[in-house]
């Protein structure tokens, strides 16, 4: 056994020992006091309170059969007023059964008359040791308290049953909380934002086997001010990987979201400036290029056709960074209606036609005849296909072709938009949808395109409740598939 010594303490363990019987007390005393804990000792149950009033002890002993205050009283009395002191009963042969209820009442251990300096030693350093581990749990507890109350991120824990455990000050204040203690209430009593308390639910049900960070972003009035906030909720694992609560933490993102939409103000108000000078600037060179000024050479008409071009994809970079500001500013089209898709894609693939022709690419279009109308707007799913059909014929080779396929899965509109193009990697594939994100390889490194594109058909997608996957084979092709809800509920 591990002999506990007082050098291992910071500071000497003190030890009272309350006993009737001067020759008890005087050999625990002594046997104590050679291992260099500081003892103290008093006859009966009375003086033994006194004392414990005037000082903390680490550890009681006190013999259970004494007059006046018995044992029980003063197992009772620390118990309830010294928490954190560890009390042993000295009973006698006889009184066994009466150790038992003690340690029942609060008391950590016993030790029956008679006993040896040994197994005295015995019972004091288990009890030090349970001292010790009880004491690096408060003080660890206190440090992380102190921590957490101190981190300018919100903090709040609960248990299984959603009562709250710990709310830090900077939680209760982004929440704009100035009510009683929330400490042992339901987290309803603190939040009333639905989607940050569907989170907390999905946390506490999260499977044994999986550990994910489930997040959400929430925006609130502060006194009159729109505050935003990024939201991470994880759950706690116990002993046997079961959940046992959640920790939910909050971080102010307000100045980030005001410089987004700073920059998003700048790039509209810029694309808007530079777009009229080079519309005219194309118009002069049509004129010119049409001869309405004056005859013009075969090299010249080259050199202005290049131009032209020039211009045109500088005036298309334009139009998709005035595309992205709408949308990142929240002024997307959410005007819908019903509309056919077989009919929309027809059209988009006559319009793409001559485009495709000029590489000697087909496209093709299958959809049923019974397909049911999507609740869409119809501008937006015209941008969505037309970008898509636009990248397939520019990333695929000549003589290549292009299959569109429409179809409804569960209560969703399915449709994929396929090549036999050049083919996407995966380490690409993962960053496709990055704005200003673009694949440069030998193939497709002179083909002209901003890397805007795809990152406008995701975010109009998901604003009506759909979702678009991609996949990818090198040299074989690309397919892109969009799933759009055919109904709101849906």
């Amino acid at each position: 056994m591990t002999d506990l010594s007082p050098e291992i303490h910071l500071h000497t363990p003190t030890i009272l020992v309350i006993d009737d019987e001067a020759r008890i007390r005087d050999a625990c005393v002594i046997v104590l006091s050679e291992k260099g804990f500081d003892v103290a000792a008093a006859p009966d149950g009375e003086q033994g309170l006194r004392m414990i009033k005037e000082k903390h002890y680490d550890i009681v002993l006190v013999d259970l059969m004494m007059p006046t205050i018995s044992g029980f009283d003063v197992v009772a009395e620390v118990r309830s007023h010294h928490p954190d002191t560890v009390v042993i009963v000295i009973t006698g042969y006889a009184t066994l059964e009466h150790s038992i209820e003690a340690m029942k009442k609060g008391a950590f251990d016993f030790i029956p008359k008679p006993f040896t300096p040994d197994q005295l030693r015995a019972v004091v350093d288990k009890s030090l040791r349970y001292t010790m581990a009880l004491q690096d749990i408060t003080d660890s507890r206190s440090r992380l308290r102190v921590m957490v109350n101190r981190l300018t991120e919100g903090v709040m824990t609960t248990d299984a049953k959603k009562l709250i455990v710990q709310a830090n000050p900077a939680f209760l204040h982004m929440l704009g909380y100035h009510g009683e203690e929330v400490v042992g209430q339901h987290v309803t009593a603190l939040i009333n934002d639905v989607k940050l308390l569907e989170i907390i639910d999905q946390a506490l049900v999260m499977p044994a086997n999986t550990f994910a960070e489930i997040t959400h972003e929430m925006r609130l009035d502060h006194n009159g001010e729109e505050k935003y906030f990024s939201a991470r909720c994880t759950p706690f694992r116990g002993r046997l990987n079961e959940n046992i609560g959640t920790i939910t933490v909050l971080h102010d993102i307000t100045a980030l979201k005001k410089m987004d939409q700073m920059k998003s103000d700048f790039v509209s108000m810029v694309s808007h400036e530079i777009r009229s000078p080079m519309n005219s600037l194309l118009m002069q060179l049509k004129i010119i290029l049409d001869g309405l000024a004056g005859d013009v050479t075969a090299k010249q008409q080259e050199i202005l056709q290049r131009a032209s071009k020039k211009i045109l994809n500088l005036n298309n970079l334009v139009s998709e960074l005035l595309d992205l500001s709408r949308i990142e500013s929240g002024l997307i089209s959410h005007e819908k209606e019903h509309v056919d898709m077989t009919a929309l894609l027809a059209d988009q693939q006559v319009f793409h036609s001559p485009y495709a022709r000029e590489k000697d690419i087909t496209i093709n279009l299958s959809c049923p005849e019974d397909l049911p109308p999507i609740l869409a707007n119809r501008q937006n799913m015209e941008e969505i296909f037309a970008n898509l059909i636009t990248n397939a014929i520019k990333y695929s080779p000549n003589c290549g072709s292009i299959a569109i396929r429409t179809m409804v899965e569960s209560d969703y509109l399915k449709t994929e938009v396929s090549d036999t193009g050049f083919g996407i990697s995966p380490e690409d594939l993962e960053k496709i949808f990055i704005r200003f994100y673009r694949v440069k390889d030998a193939k497709t490194r002179e083909i002209h395109g901003t890397g805007l594109g795809l990152a406008i058909v995701k975010s109009i997608v998901e604003s009506h409740h759909g979702n678009i996957s991609v996949a990818s084979e090198i040299g074989k092709g690309t397919t892109f598939t969009v799933w759009l809800p055919l109904s709101e509920s849906s």
